[in-house]
Formats: structure tokens, sequence, C-alpha cells
């Protein structure tokens, strides 16, 4: 299924999730050219989001990957479910079945338990793949899962090698904490996502928040953006934005200045790190505050 990046905008937007027309076209994109789309961006500007918008939009099936230190083949394309093996073993001994016949039955498709890499390329209907934080994982892995998505098949010694069914529309997210090979980069699509600027981030406030007083979501949108210029260990994202306001509207706040102190206890939605609670005391929240009405 393609479809025309404007037709895309509008989709992602009808699920509340905001995308400039540039996001859109490489979104568009990936399924044209069925390449890998890697969005690199700080933590919390939305990377992980737009995977389950897009899902959504296409009425598919999203299929994750979270990615860490030390990810092996097991945990991300496949592996055997070695106690119905056992079982199954166990049975064929009072049935008499032949060694060599036990070895062939025991390695059927049943006996595989399949993982997010196997998962996604054995689907009827093409797939989203989100392979999140794929800069977490180690240089060995990455340099497998470039091999899986150049060719879209897997090999499984005991099986041989499994072609796609369909391809995978694939997302990978990074938060660049470590640098990604240049074959990767050559292989993907790549979208570097930021923070949203004032009016982007208000047209996301309004569209999850519908209920929301529309002074009071510029407000805070306002005072998110003055947050963010500040000198924070950890900058709040979208999620936090969407967190705060919720906690406010909760509390019965129509104006951020209407209750200082009330507003001060609410920062625990934004600020996530010890130094930077430390670093809000209450003439900085309120230098803000004055800046966001």
């Amino acid at each position: 299924m393609t479809m025309d990046w404007r037709e895309l905008q509008k989709g992602l937007a009808g699920t509340g999730y905001i995308a400039d027309g540039d996001l859109a076209m490489a979104v568009a994109l990936m399924g044209q050219l069925e390449r890998p789309l890697l969005i690199e961006g700080e933590t919390g500007v939305g990377k992980t989001d737009i995977a389950k918008a897009l899902a959504s939009v296409l009425d598919t099936r999203l299929i994750r990957l979270q990615c860490y230190e030390g990810l092996d083949a097991n945990a991300a394309v496949y592996e055997w479910n070695y106690q119905r093996q056992l079982l199954a073993i166990k049975v064929w001994e009072n049935e008499g079945v032949p060694t060599d016949e036990k070895e062939a039955h025991v390695f059927e498709e049943k006996f595989l338990l399949k993982r997010p890499l196997l998962e996604a390329i054995t689907q009827a209907k093409s797939p989203v793949l989100l392979v999140d934080e794929v800069d977490r994982a180690d240089e060995e892995f990455e340099a497998y899962l470039l091999e899986v998505l150049s060719d879209y098949q897997i090999s499984i010694p005991e099986m041989g090698t499994v072609e796609a069914v369909t391809i995978p529309r694939v997302l990978l997210t990074s938060n660049s904490t470590r640098e990604l090979s240049d074959a990767l980069r050559r292989r993907c699509l790549y979208y570097w996502l930021d923070f949203p600027a004032v009016d982007k981030e208000l047209r996301i406030v309004n569209a999850r928040l519908p209920d929301m007083e529309q002074a009071l979501a510029g407000q805070v949108v306002a005072f998110i953006q003055q947050l963010r210029r500040t000198d924070l260990e950890k900058k709040p994202g979208v999620a936090e934005t969407l967190d705060w306001a919720r906690a406010l509207m909760g509390i019965g706040v129509r104006s951020i200045d209407e209750n200082s102190e009330a507003l001060r206890h609410t920062l625990l939605c934004l600020l996530k790190t010890r130094s930077d609670r430390e670093a809000m005391v209450p003439e900085v929240v309120d230098r803000l505050v004055a800046k966001a009405l």
C-alpha cells in the first residue's frame, strides 16, 4: 500500500500524531522504496510514536524489537521451543519412531518460536517493524540486522532460508548514544526529529487533549519551550508536555500563574533528575511563568 505523503500526513494527524511535511514524505518514501527509515533525535521527541501512528493509519500490525546491549539472535530472530521438542521426543520414544524421523520432525515450524525479525517477514500483510533504540545494540548485532534488511530473508540452519512473505515497513530509532555504521546509514533513508516548535507542539496538545482550554494550552507549551532553553540534564519531551498538561487540568488549573506553589509541585511531570529538580528554584520557575504568559 503506497500513500501520497499529504494523505499520510492527514492520516497521522487523525491518530493524534502531528507530522511535518518532510517527515510525512520520509515515511511515505519508506513504503514506496521499500527502504528502512532511520529516525534520530533526542529522547522524548516522538520517534517511537511515529511507528505506532503509522501502524494505525495502515491498519496493520506493529512489531517492536527493543534493542539493548547483548541483544542476540535468540531474542531478535528465532529460537527453538526446547521444552516442546523434548516432550515430543519422549512421546515418540514410546511409539518407536526412527531416530532420523525424530530429528526431521523436531525441527518443524510448529516448534519454532518467532521473534520480531522473523515474525515481521512472515506476515501475510506488510507490518510496521519498529527497531527501537538500535544504537543500544552491539555492533555485531547491527551487522546482522543490516544483512537481514538487505535481503529480507533469514537463514535457519535446520530449515533453510526463510524469504519474506511481504516486505515490512521498517523504522529504526536512535538516541545517538553510539555512532551507527556507515553501512547501516547507507541502507536507510534518514530523518532527524527535533523537539517541536511552538506552533507544532500546540497542535499536538490540541490534538491529544481537545478538552483543554486554548489559553492554558498556549501557556503550557510556552513554558515548556522556555524550560528546554535552560541548562537541564534531561530536557522534557512531548510526552512530558502532555503529562504536565493533564496534571494541570486534573487539579483544576486555568492559568499557570494562579497558584505558584501548586505549579511547582506538578513539575515532577517534567523534571526527571535530582539536579534538574534542584535547579528549578521558585525564582527560576516564576521567571519562566512570566515569560510564558
